[in-house]
């Protein structure tokens, strides 16, 4: 039969269950009591970076990268099209200004100035036919004027002394009168001699003037022409280097194509890339400098390229007092730009820390420099070695300038000891 089984009213799950309450209380008060506070996090000194806030003099700069460039680049075009017979040197030569660089050939230019040189010539043997023609046509008009200035002499000779002996009733009347019809008909003569001498000498002249004007303009066709001829003969611009020259003999050239450069080899410009964050803060006339062979050098921004790619915008530097002996064509030079004048201020080194607070806070040591605490910071202008302090921080602070990767939240750093 079955019996009743009284069951235990203390068991071991039991015991360890109630013997555990106690302990989870402590833990309970412990966390909240622990928690109310700041958090910490015991960190090692020797893995930290502290530097100290302190006045000193202040210079907001950026650096930026250069390129050593020729002061001064001309670019050699092809003024005419054509073939490219003949160089005369190679690239990398010094060359002299008016130095022939390559010649070219082009046969539909050299026929124009065939053709153009003919219709000079042409119009020169037409000149001079029509002066010459003008100028006996002047001679008959001189040597009629002179007939008739005789033939009037002779007639008024007669009519005088007809008149004389009519009026002494010597002659008839009929040879005075043919006597003075002779006299009145040389004189129109002479007159209308005259007249047509006048005349042909002003067309003769209005001819000549038409004739030289016609002359000189082709004589300037001729010239353009021959310059046009010479142009087939590359050269040098000004003194200098040549570099980059890219036509071999047989090539066809056309016109305005780019031969080369040549670079003046008497100074040296840098030109520089920017972000173009900075953009609207450059200007002509801002000051930087570089380092070359040990020795500082000053320069000075001459032109700001304001077109921007990719992100970046291009300046040309000048050296405005000496040019590095040292420096060659290609070389890159590290800058500082200066991007305003110098300034008293309260500094912070830079460092890793600004790339999780974003210069909002930093962790400020006690005085004893056993701890550091969370502080709120106001921070400004910048340049590669410090951050300008604008508030949360006085002269004498310390403050750990590391990176805060592994801090997350805390409120204060423990340093170990």
């Amino acid at each position: 039969m079955d019996r009743a089984i009284t069951p235990k009213k203390w068991t071991t799950r039991k015991v360890l269950l109630m013997s555990s309450l106690p302990l989870l209380g402590l833990l309970a008060v412990g966390s909240f009591y622990y928690g109310a506070g700041p958090s910490q996090l015991n960190v090692d000194p020797a893995r930290l970076s502290v530097s100290e806030v302190h006045q000193g003099s202040f210079q907001e700069f950026i650096p930026v990268s250069g390129v050593v460039l020729p002061e001064t680049t001309i670019y050699l075009d092809a003024l005419e099209g054509g073939r490219v017979e003949e160089k005369y040197v190679e690239d990398g030569a010094l060359m002299k200004k008016g130095q022939p660089v390559l010649r070219l050939s082009n046969a539909d230019l050299e026929l124009s100035l065939v053709n153009q040189e003919t219709a000079v010539l042409n119009l020169f043997t037409q000149m001079q036919l029509s002066r010459n023609a003008a100028q006996q046509n002047t001679n008959n008009r001189l040597n009629q004027l002179a007939d008739a200035d005789n033939a009037y002499q002779e007639a008024e000779r007669v009519y005088k002394l007809q008149k004389t002996l009519y009026e002494q009733k010597v002659i008839a009347l009929q040879d005075f009168k043919q006597a003075e019809n002779a006299y009145h008909y040389q004189t129109r003569r002479r007159r209308l001699s005259r007249t047509m001498l006048r005349q042909d000498s002003s067309a003769t002249r209005q001819e000549t003037t038409q004739a030289a004007r016609s002359y000189a303009r082709m004589q300037n066709a001729l010239a353009l022409m021959r310059r046009k001829v010479g142009d087939l003969v590359v050269r040098a611009p000004i003194d200098g280097q040549l570099t980059s020259l890219d036509a071999e003999i047989g090539q066809n050239i056309n016109k305005g194509a780019r031969l080369g450069q040549l670079d003046a080899i008497s100074g040296h410009k840098v030109r520089a890339d920017i972000d173009e964050h900075y953009i609207t803060r450059i200007v002509p006339g801002l000051r930087g400098s570089c380092t070359v062979a040990g020795r500082a050098y000053p320069l000075q921004i001459r032109k700001v390229y304001t077109q921007v790619n990719r992100g970046t915008f291009q300046v040309d530097m000048v050296f405005p007092e000496a040019v590095p002996k040292a420096i060659r064509r290609g070389q890159t030079l590290q800058i500082r730009l200066a991007l305003g004048d110098e300034t008293r201020a309260l500094l912070l080194a830079k460092g890793g820390f600004y790339q999780q607070t974003g210069g909002n806070w930093v962790f400020r040591l006690s005085p004893d420099g056993r701890s550091a605490y969370r502080t709120d910071v106001r921070l400004g202008r910048q340049n590669p070695d410090y951050y300008e302090v604008l508030g949360g921080l006085q002269p004498g602070d310390r403050v750990i300038t590391s990176g805060y990767d592994n801090y997350g939240t805390m409120q204060e750093l423990v340093l170990k000891q």
